[in-house]
């Protein structure tokens, strides 16, 4: 449980982690992440089931058949269902979002995984995918990285690694920009 603290935090951290250990003794993990993945698919598709997590206008039992409705329709059921009712119930389904992701932190911290967010100038080709998801388990300690490989020319040439909480910026542009600081600096 030590591990799972320092992965999650706050109110929202607490509910994930209480989820995620029921879903644990359940053997239910793999379900929940799925459910709980189509249900931020959900939530980012549609303006009115936004609405109606984030808006403290409506009441618990608004709220509550409303997901129950949805959360039908989609074909999510069991824990997953019973927990985000539990949620809207102690009027806390404005956190939601943030719930779901610190539950698929959990998730990932539990299967040795870890993600990486990287930004490059143009894109890599398959063995420097490789040999950077390679240097990236190394620095992580993960079984596997999974890498979500962003191209953006602004930075000119190098990376921008985001892993975890760290993060590394060995782009030109940003070298670049350093170097007329300083150079600002001694003149």
């Amino acid at each position: 449980m030590a591990k799972e603290e320092t992965i999650v935090t706050g109110m929202a951290g607490r509910y994930a982690s209480a989820l995620f250990a029921l879903a644990q003794e359940q053997g239910a993990t793999e379900q929940v992440a799925a459910d709980l993945g189509r249900f931020s698919a959900m939530l980012n598709e549609s303006a009115d089931l936004s609405r109606l997590v984030r808006s403290p206008a409506f009441t618990a039992e608004e709220q509550i058949k409303a997901l129950a409705a949805v959360l039908d329709k989609a074909g999510i059921s069991g824990l997953t269902a019973k927990f985000l009712k539990l949620v809207a119930t102690k009027r806390r389904l404005f956190a939601v979002p943030t719930m779901i992701a610190d539950f698929g932190k959990l998730h990932d911290a539990a299967r040795g995984i870890s993600r990486a967010e990287v930004t490059v100038a143009e894109p890599l080709s398959p063995a420097n995918l490789d040999a950077l998801r390679a240097a990236l388990q190394q620095v992580a300690g993960a079984a596997s990285v999974d890498m979500n490989v962003k191209v953006d020319p602004a930075i000119i040439g190098g990376l921008i690694v985001k892993l975890g909480s760290r993060m590394v910026d060995g782009s030109l542009k940003t070298k670049l920009n350093s170097i007329r600081t300083r150079m600002k600096e001694v003149g």
